[in-house]
């Protein structure tokens, strides 16, 4: 029975950070591979990108990578430990702090870009 206890929302948040690393994985290849097509469509879709939503986009994947990257370290703890399976609620809570750490790093270093300057 689901009662939505850390471990559901450490998977979910897991499954959703993974998927959205892809998406972004995949914009990145397009981005880089649409030189073939001249540099005036590869000039296009990166003055795009310099748009307000991928500004801000800029700073979910950070935290996305984040978080992605340490509660995979929290998942192999847990597999490969003993005592791994009793403290992963607090691990998850290290994770979360940790994420939301490195996403106010990465507002306040990008603060200008986000603001429309370089």
């Amino acid at each position: 029975m689901y009662r939505g206890r850390e471990g559901q929302w450490a998977f979910l948040l897991h499954r959703l950070s993974g998927l959205a690393i892809l998406a972004y994985l995949m914009l990145h290849v397009f981005s880089i591979g649409s030189f073939i097509f001249g540099e005036r469509f590869y000039m296009v879709i990166h003055e795009t990108y310099d748009l307000w939503p991928f500004r801000i986009g800029l700073l979910f994947v950070t935290a996305g990578v984040v978080y992605h990257a340490f509660n995979g370290l929290r998942i192999i703890v847990m597999d490969f430990t003993g005592f791994g399976v009793a403290y992963q609620r607090q691990m998850w809570y290290g994770v979360l702090l940790i994420s939301v750490v490195s996403f106010l790093y990465a507002a306040w270093t990008l603060y200008p870009r986000l603001m429309g300057g370089y």
